[in-house]
């Protein structure tokens, strides 16, 4: 079984008790996090100042983690997806530091996952082209000894969203 590659994977963590005012809000921002304070309060039907306290507790708990702008990769060329399955006969502490050094310092790894199952890990790279992805292949095999790779081209994207489902208040 793989290491976890992050030092916090696996640590559990209590849920935060939200209720509807909170859920309202995190779903204001999950849509668009540009939204005002006024423009928020506005729509959860609440004065600014309660709603700028709720906001500050959820990111001192956590559920709000940072703020960010989401970019088109085709606007800026990036137009190749690939889902890379990786098997690894490696399952030492050593070598998952050089594996997540490795994927960190890579830009074009959106996302990379540690996985139950037949393969360990699977990644989503987003590059311009196959060949820009082959780079990125030859360099990761160069610097990690993987055993398998296999690269799964997105033919299509069909649903991506950055915002979660926020549980209602029943347990």
């Amino acid at each position: 079984m793989p290491e976890p590659i992050s030092p916090d994977a696996g640590a559990g963590q209590t849920p935060v008790r939200l209720d509807e005012v909170d859920r309202k809000i995190l779903s204001l921002l999950q849509q668009d996090a540009s939204l005002s304070l006024d423009q928020i309060a506005d729509r959860v039907g609440a004065s600014k100042t309660p709603v700028w306290n709720r906001i500050r507790k959820l990111r001192e708990a956590g559920v709000i983690r940072r703020q960010v702008a989401i970019l088109d990769p085709e606007a800026l060329g990036l137009e190749a997806c690939f889902f890379v399955l990786i098997r690894t006969s490696e399952h030492d502490r050593d070598w998952a530091a050089r594996f997540l050094r490795a994927l960190r310092e890579r830009p074009e790894v959106v996302e990379a996952h540690r996985l139950a199952g037949d393969i360990d890990y699977i990644l989503k790279v987003q590059v311009r082209n196959a060949r820009a992805y082959d780079r990125f292949y030859q360099s990761l095999i160069g610097e990690v000894k993987i055993h398998n790779v296999t690269a799964l081209l997105s033919m299509e994207e069909i649903k991506a969203t950055s915002a979660l489902p926020i549980p209602d208040g029943e347990r």
